[in-house]
């Protein structure tokens, strides 16, 4: 109910609810106040914030034995606040993840509907399979779903999508469509987790665009 009182189109208006659709509509907080008068204020602060910065997330995790076996999977808890019906790219073989064993495996994260129009991981997977290494990979993809949307920066700021890649080699690299997000007032880097065997540790992602702001 927080993130559908917090929606806004450019005119500031909502349309989720009776009354909220008309043009200086109360603020949210105010709505859910009349709609959960027993809630705290803290209670009200801390739902407007998971409305607007979901608690939600998607996790790739590609593997390579000993044996030079290969294993790959995505999970998801899916796009937050999603409408009932939406399939993301997570369960869909080629698009969320995608793993041969004579060539790689990769997965990913982010808008999944741009991923599946991409196919996205088999997409991947084919460009090492046709000598690209794990990084050129990658962003070769990105730059697919970037002509998707005629390279328009305007449109295509409006979401992100990562990639990661696993050679049958053990060469690997992480990729976004930007360079970093806005995290609580900041821009963080993005990144991915990697361990070969000692300590896990973080390492940033190619990218296709530099977010600056």
């Amino acid at each position: 109910m927080a993130w559908k009182q917090s929606l806004r189109d450019r005119n500031g208006e909502n349309n989720w609810t009776d009354g909220l659709d008309a043009p200086g509509a109360k603020p949210a907080g105010q709505a859910l106040r009349r709609m959960f008068p027993g809630a705290s204020d803290e209670l009200i602060a801390w739902a407007l914030e998971m409305a607007v910065h979901p608690p939600t997330g998607t996790i790739n995790c590609l593997a390579l034995n000993s044996k030079g076996e290969m294993s790959g999977v995505t999970t998801t808890s899916g796009l937050a606040w999603k409408i009932p019906g939406r399939v993301g790219d997570s369960p869909i073989i080629g698009a969320g993840l995608y793993v041969d064993q004579d060539v790689g495996a990769a997965g990913s994260t982010g808008r999944g509907e741009e991923n599946i129009r991409a196919a996205g991981a088999h997409t991947i997977v084919e460009n090492m399979r046709h000598g690209m290494d794990p990084k050129q990979a990658v962003l070769e993809c990105l730059k697919r779903i970037s002509r998707n949307f005629n390279d328009d920066k305007s449109k295509l700021e409006k979401f992100d999508i990562n990639f990661y890649c696993l050679r049958k080699d053990g060469a690997y690299a992480g990729g976004s469509l930007w360079s970093g997000r806005m995290t609580r007032g900041y821009m963080a880097a993005r990144r991915f987790a990697v361990n070969d065997g000692g300590e896990s540790r973080l390492e940033n992602c190619v990218y296709l665009y530099e977010r600056k702001s």
